[in-house]
């Protein structure tokens, strides 16, 4: 499964060249710890190759589903990420630039799938709702949303007297 995420090292000729991996199930499978369990995306990977390294741009888009931090339930986000990743040739492996990797010479070949990974989390939001609809209204479990009506708690926030007087103070000004 290793090679299927790969492009050349040592045999990529010099010049300009495109591969397309899928991006599915299986691959999420892959990483126990991920929080995306099921996808549908395409990478597509430019490689510009010269003697000395392989400039790579690597484009993914698709669908992921995630879970809604609001109403719990899963959806599909969409994800559209440009990313580019140097590959110097070089003695010895070293990837502790995120930007530039250095290979050795006659490594074989270049198993982008933990770089895939990273680029798709990435490209996801901090906070994972799902999107409203023509009319302005959330699409989320509108059982969920009322059970959380119901549980919101509303407090009567007094304030300090001393803060007042500096309050009017400001409006003043």
């Amino acid at each position: 499964m290793a090679g299927s995420f790969s492009i050349p090292a040592a045999g990529m000729k010099d010049g300009h060249h495109v591969y397309e991996f899928e991006i599915d199930k299986k691959f999420f499978d892959l990483f126990e710890e991920s929080e995306i369990r099921e996808g549908n995306l395409v990478a597509r990977v430019e490689a510009q190759k010269s003697p000395a390294l392989a400039d790579l741009n690597i484009r993914i888009t698709g669908n992921v589903q995630v879970c809604c931090d609001r109403c719990l339930e899963m959806f599909y986000h969409p994800v559209d990420c440009e990313n580019r990743l140097l590959v110097k040739f070089g003695l010895e492996m070293d990837d502790s630039d995120p930007e530039i990797i250095t290979i050795p010479r006659d490594e074989f070949e270049l198993d982008l799938r933990q770089y895939f990974y990273e680029f798709i989390h990435l490209a996801l939001p901090i906070q994972r709702i799902h999107p409203e609809n023509d009319k302005d209204e959330s699409t989320c479990n509108p059982v969920m949303i009322q059970k959380l009506r119901e549980h919101l708690v509303k407090e009567n926030i007094k304030t300090d007297p001393s803060w007042d007087e500096l309050r009017k103070l400001m409006n003043d000004n």
